[in-house]
This record gives C-alpha cells, sequence and structure tokens, in this order.
C-alpha cells in the first residue's frame, strides 16, 4: 500500500517499538496509535503526518514504514 495524503492508516507495532524513533524519546506509545484509525494529513519524504481523530490527542510523524492500512 502506498501512504499518502488521506490515507486511513495505524502504526505497527513491532516496526515502532524498536525503532530509531523509540530510542530517542520515551518507548511508551499510547495503545490509541495502534487501535484506531488514524488519518494522512501530509506526506514528506519518508515520513507521514498522522491525525488520530477519536481522542484528543496531538498529531504525530511516523515513518511510512511504520504505518499499514487500517483494516
Amino acid at each position: 500500500m502506498a501512504i499518502k495524503k488521506g490515507s486511513i492508516v495505524r502504526a505497527v507495532r513491532e516496526k515502532l517499538e524498536n525503532s530509531l524513533e523509540a530510542k530517542a524519546s520515551d518507548r511508551r506509545f499510547s495503545s490509541y496509535i495502534f487501535e484506531t484509525k488514524g488519518e494522512v494529513m501530509d506526506v514528506r519524504g519518508d515520513y507521514a503526518f498522522v491525525k488520530f481523530g477519536k481522542v484528543p490527542t496531538p498529531n504525530i510523524w511516523l515513518r511510512v514504514d511504520q504505518l499499514e492500512d487500517f483494516k
């Protein structure tokens, strides 16, 4: 799947938990990024800006290979 603006996605726990990004910050990720729908608001290079709309949380930049189509 090609991640593009408007795609509905969720984070892939296995790819995110051991990533360079996780090692550089708090490794405790909220479950909502793995369990709820996120909408891609922007894509820049290898990163997508994702908005998780059902909960009042900040938008987050994630690598596109850490995302999958929400099924």
